[in-house]
């Protein structure tokens, strides 16, 4: 599986239009890290222990085990690095969610993004609900890179999500479709990110590019 990291700083907390996740068209089990976003009804074991806000009340993202959405690797030995990859896993989750409950209005999502950023995410939502599509199937999010300002009061999340396996279906007539053959699978995603008062990280912008994990 393809493994990328962010080379320069300039990279990292670049801004773009397009939000996550272009998967299949439209928009995982055990990691090696054992752990699970996928088919709980309780936060991710990480959700409510960021060493950046232990004692903030973090929504309870729920996914069916039709969808399972997985990290690897999704460890820092760095204690601010740790809360922003633990903040920027639940804040993929909650899109996931937002997008299977039909919910572009997601209030979960909303928590872990800038008001902004929000307005992206809805955007990316849509192109899901507008066609009456939900999403099925696995999807390995793996490969994080962090990269933080010199005061570690901004960040970048860079990861890779592997499609082969992952789907849309529409919920009316049930038909499933994947990526076109000849699609590249793997995507690489940017995510700019900052810290609120709360000490929540929230997602600012971010850029996607299929075909960017390195081969």
């Amino acid at each position: 599986m393809a493994r990328r990291a962010l080379t320069t700083t300039a990279a990292a907390f670049a801004t773009a239009a397009a939000l996550l996740l272009t998967a299949c068209g439209g928009g995982d089990d055990a990691s090696s890290d054992d752990i699970k976003g996928a088919g709980d009804s309780s936060p991710s074991p990480t959700a409510s222990k960021s060493s950046a806000a232990p004692d903030v009340k973090r929504p309870v993202i729920k996914l069916p085990s039709s969808f399972q959405l997985t990290f690897e690797n999704w460890t820092s030995s760095d204690p601010v690095e740790q809360a922003v990859l633990n903040d920027g896993k639940e804040q993929l989750r909650a899109g996931y969610e937002a997008i299977i409950e039909n919910d572009p209005e997601s209030k979960d999502r909303a928590f872990y993004d800038t008001k902004n950023g929000f307005l992206q995410s809805q955007q990316w939502i849509r192109t899901y609900t507008d066609k009456n599509l939900t999403v099925v199937g696995k999807l390995p999010v793996f490969d994080p890179k962090v990269v933080l300002s010199k005061d570690k009061a901004a960040a970048s999340l860079s990861y890779c999500t592997d499609e082969s396996k992952a789907s849309t279906r529409n919920r009316k007539t049930g038909e499933v479709k994947g990526n076109p053959a000849g699609t590249d699978p793997e995507v690489l995603y940017v995510i700019s990110m900052g810290k609120n008062a709360l000490g929540v990280w929230q997602a600012v912008s971010a850029r996607s590019e299929r075909g960017g994990c390195a081969k």
